[in-house]
């Protein structure tokens, strides 16, 4: 049996039987949609149909002024689901939209509810994804509050680095990461102007990584000491974070990589 990501999230939590993950793997084997980059998934006032699995590919939650202002509250990654309690909501409050290409499970309320009934470690171990989605979603409110640029950009990747770790989609130090510039901005950035993903004058989309140094002084979330990063980035990202945020060490590597402490 192919192991899903989801389920290898989930085992962190707790240890699931085999009967678990043969339930997991039907409901990841659900209908399956694909959308293309910056594609919208469902749009805030529609009403949610099912419950959406990231099976590959990035997404982001987001909310949207009426003056065209966005504000990115949340990214998914292969592995996550889009709120496991949103049948309680008549309408979308918010809108979810692809960042790269991405390809979705839709998993209908009734097989949820039969996963959850007849499998109560599954039932733990999304309570626990709920508390942690929780969690990060309270530092991304502290950092949008108080935390200065280098100090959010420095948490944004080391929380991505460690999410993918947890679904196997690091390769030794490094991990994918398909957010331009613009999007990492309206993601930790309390104010970004009015132009939106697509918007002319905006730069391409670059699939680069990131590779993290010395994950061990940087896993606590004391930023303080500054997060070692090697990154491959496109020549949009260099100047900007260049500007914004001044880097130690910040040596030309070879192309474009260069070793930066936010």
């Amino acid at each position: 049996m192919t192991e899903h990501r989801l389920i290898r999230k989930l085992e962190h939590y707790t240890r699931l039987s085999v009967d678990d993950r043969r339930a997991l793997a039907e409901v990841c084997g659900a209908r399956q949609r694909r959308f293309g980059p910056r594609e919208m998934i469902i749009a805030e006032g529609e009403r949610p149909q099912a419950i959406r699995l990231f099976i590959d590919g990035w997404g982001c939650r987001h909310k949207d002024l009426e003056d065209g202002r966005r504000q990115i509250i949340s990214l998914f990654i292969p592995g996550d689901m889009c709120d496991v309690n949103l049948f309680i909501l008549g309408e979308m409050d918010h809108s979810i939209a692809a960042v790269s290409s991405v390809t979705l499970a839709e998993i209908t309320r009734e097989a949820f509810e039969t996963l959850m009934d007849r499998h109560p470690r599954v039932t733990q171990a999304l309570w626990w994804e709920t508390l942690v989605g929780a969690a990060v979603q309270r530092e991304w409110t502290t950092s949008l509050g108080q935390r200065d640029a280098k100090e959010r950009i420095s948490h944004l990747l080391c929380e991505l680095f460690t999410r993918l770790s947890s679904v196997g989609l690091t390769t030794d130090n490094s991990c994918p990461l398909p957010l331009s510039q613009a999007e990492a901005r309206r993601s930790h950035r309390p104010h970004h102007g009015q132009r939106q993903p697509g918007a002319a004058g905006s730069a391409p989309r670059r699939h680069h990584r990131v590779e993290k140094q010395d994950l061990d002084h940087t896993r606590s979330a004391g930023i303080e000491a500054g997060c070692a990063v090697q990154c491959e980035l496109p020549a949009s990202w260099k100047g900007g974070l260049s500007s914004r945020c001044q880097s130690v060490g910040g040596e030309q590597v070879s192309g474009q990589t260069r070793r930066t402490v936010w």
